[in-house]
């Protein structure tokens, strides 16, 4: 079964990408392919200009850090093991665990407040609680390319702001290229540098957010009536749904 089909798509380096749209559109998927989970039919995906499923995985790994929707943890693993798990794609023959690993894993979980947890096991956590141990081990892997398929999922909106604003630290402090799934078009919007929009498989806008997150777009990718308005936060687009109930004839209207 075909579920992304005829896409392109280059990944600026240094920014934050963003993938929004409605549920089976193909995010997922196309995040699993640039991470080398999934092999395309046909085609290629690149890693500075080489065949990424050429590449040894160890290499690989080096480079692409990924935090896939549904993680698995081996069973009774702590929150220091499973963060320390990021560094093992640096070790090898001539490169064993030394001090520095040890404090890229403190600072990782320092980073995500999951420093008090390090000995907890991680099925005593709450969702949010797993959810920040996992984006603090994707952090001890330290990689160049950073792939997150909705980190904010069982997240509270506060704890939601707290993940994007350290994801969108890390970019602009380490330069690190950030490509990220999101549910939520505001979210999206306020934090990406290059938003993609996807619907059946496709690409249906991609560009800077204010130039992409249209009303036209939206009820395309979305079936969904909305007005289109200036953040007042930051001056993003903020889509505002309409609704059956709330100003139905002026869905057609954007600011």
């Amino acid at each position: 079964m075909t579920i992304v089909d005829a896409l392109s798509l280059d990944v600026l380096a240094g920014a934050v990408t963003v993938i929004v749209g409605a549920n089976a559109s193909g995010k997922s998927t196309l995040l699993r392919g640039l991470a080398r989970l999934l092999k395309p039919q046909a085609g290629v995906v690149t890693l500075d200009g080489r065949d990424i499923a050429a590449l040894p995985s160890k290499k690989v790994a080096t480079v692409v850090g990924l935090l896939p929707q549904q993680p698995v943890a081996p069973e009774g693993i702590t929150v220091a093991d499973l963060v320390s798990r990021g560094r093992y794609p640096h070790q090898g023959w001539f490169r064993q665990w030394s001090s520095t690993d040890d404090a890229i894993v403190t600072e990782a979980m320092a980073a995500t407040a999951t420093l008090p947890l390090a000995a907890r096991r991680l099925e005593e956590l709450s969702g949010g609680q797993r959810q920040r141990v996992w984006i603090a081990m994707a952090l001890a892997q330290q990689p160049d390319i950073l792939l997150l398929d909705e980190p904010t999922t069982f997240l509270d909106v506060t704890h939601q702001i707290e993940v994007l604003d350290l994801l969108l630290e890390l970019n602009r402090t380490r330069g690190t290229t950030v490509v990220m799934v999101l549910h939520d078009l505001n979210l999206a919007a306020r934090y990406a540098d290059h938003l993609v929009v996807m619907r059946a498989g496709a690409i249906i806008a991609a560009g800077t957010p204010a130039a992409t997150l249209t009303v036209p777009v939206v009820l395309e990718a979305f079936g969904l009536a909305a007005r289109v308005v200036a953040d007042p936060v930051c001056g993003s687009p903020m889509v505002v749904p309409i609704g059956r109930f709330h100003g139905a004839a002026t869905s057609a209207g954007s600011e």
